[in-house]
């Protein structure tokens, strides 16, 4: 299939589509629609990617994405670990919440792997592409209306203040987004029940490979980096001032009641300097767009952490929108259509991934009623003895509603789309 590519250049103001937020969505949204040939600029806010105690779960869903995209060898040559069960412990009850062995996948795991690799990858990726620019410390601050659609957005930058003009805009700026804020657009807050309190401890060979411990009424999720073990553990949403009040010994408690086996490392948890608080939102735009604006990933749905399935929800929104916008942006005849399209896509999903995930949230952690030991109910624990439980979750977590596939072509794979491109560049 042949794509004109039209020609590119980055005048300091104007491009095709101005993406805020160098996130999973953005970059990955990025990424494609500099592969189909629109020139995109990603604008992030931080000097880099290295942050901790973001999403890490690369589920099957994404890793199959990057097969498609024909990256996926050289992803998991990045440092991670795999796993192909999810194991967890309720009470004294052991389930196996995941099986990934018999998805219809090439890979047949999840991928842990830390946030700034997955995302530095990717910008990498991008960057091979001619189409694309990402500005590193770059914060968006307002948007440009025009004629009543929007027209661009103001920033500042390194070298002070930037506006960009451009036909669309995407909100890629996470849970906080200025962007959906400044555009006015309305947030249904669901809610959430707890936020997650973040630690490293010290990993041994001989450790349990349990994923989730659930005990009174609390959740313990361990992550596999390898040498060690990223630790979230949940509290009564709002509760951190008096946690902090009754010391840190408390939190070490909290720890071991769930997973006795760190009883001997828990003293690494020296102070609450050691402790991040992840303050949970989960919510969701009742519109994703304007004219000239789309919101996408958690800056359009924040999503719960239970599954790990936010990153991967915000790549198959990146990938549907690539799918819809990358022809009309290309050829210059985008319209609001398109992006109401992209909501009717991703909308469902989202909608019914959140009501999942407050189901499994209930089923593991139980409610208030739960504060003693922990015990699984009968009817949970006769469903448990049947694979249907364990299935529906596998293909909840591993590939989520609706995935979505890459059907837009790399337009620049023949030498004369860049030898076009180069010449443009030349001449001005």
């Amino acid at each position: 299939m042949h794509v004109a590519v039209p020609p590119v250049c980055f005048p300091s103001s104007t491009v095709r589509c101005c993406i805020a937020g160098g996130g999973p969505a953005g970059l990955m949204l990025g990424y494609l629609l500099a592969r189909a040939g629109v020139e995109v600029l990603v604008l992030e806010k931080h000097a880099d990617f290295l942050r901790d105690f973001r999403g890490d779960t690369v589920h099957p869903s994404t890793l199959e994405t990057m097969h498609e995209l024909g990256i996926l060898e050289e992803l998991l040559r990045q440092p991670h670990q795999r796993v192909a069960k999810v194991r967890g412990r309720i009470g004294e009850t052991d389930i196996v919440l995941s099986d990934m062995s018999r998805l219809p996948t090439h890979c047949k795991f999840m991928a842990l792997m830390p946030q700034w690799n997955f995302l530095n990858f990717l910008a990498e990726r991008a960057r091979s592409y001619p189409s694309f620019r990402l500005k590193m410390k770059t914060e968006v601050n307002t948007l440009i209306a025009d004629e009543g659609r929007i027209a661009g957005l103001r920033a500042n930058g390194p070298d002070g203040s930037l506006e960009v003009r451009a036909d669309l805009v995407v909100a890629a700026d996470g849970r906080s987004s200025v962007l959906r804020e400044r555009a006015g657009l309305v947030v249904d807050e669901i809610g959430a029940p707890g936020d997650v309190l973040w630690m490293q401890l010290s990993k041994r060979s001989d450790d349990p490979e349990f994923f989730i411990y659930a005990n009174r009424g609390r959740v313990l999720v361990l992550l596999d980096r390898g040498e060690y073990w990223q630790c979230g553990i949940t509290i009564e949403k709002g509760s951190i001032t008096e946690i902090r009040a009754k010391g840190i010994g408390e939190l070490r408690g909290s720890i071991v009641e769930n997973a006795p086996f760190l009883h001997d490392r828990v003293a690494e948890i020296r102070d609450w300097n050691n402790v991040k608080l992840l303050t949970v939102k989960v919510d969701r735009l009742r519109r994703w767009y304007q004219p000239g604006l789309l919101c996408i990933g958690d800056a359009a749905h924040a999503m719960h952490p239970i599954g790990g399935v936010g990153v991967n929800l915000a790549i198959q929104d990146a990938v549907a929108a690539a799918n819809i916008l990358a022809g009309p942006l290309r050829n210059g005849k985008l319209s609001t259509n398109h992006l109401a399209k992209v909501q009717r896509r991703r909308e469902f999903p989202t909608k019914f991934t959140q009501k999942v995930q407050a189901v499994m949230r209930k089923q593991i952690a139980g409610g208030p009623e739960d504060s003693g030991a922990r015990k699984v109910p009968w009817p949970m624990r006769l469903l448990e003895s049947t694979s249907l439980p364990r299935r529906m979750r596998t293909r909840f977590m591993s590939l989520g509603i609706r995935p979505e596939h890459v059907q837009i072509p790399d337009v620049w794979k023949t030498t004369s789309a860049r030898e076009s491109f180069s010449a443009v560049v030349e001449t001005d």
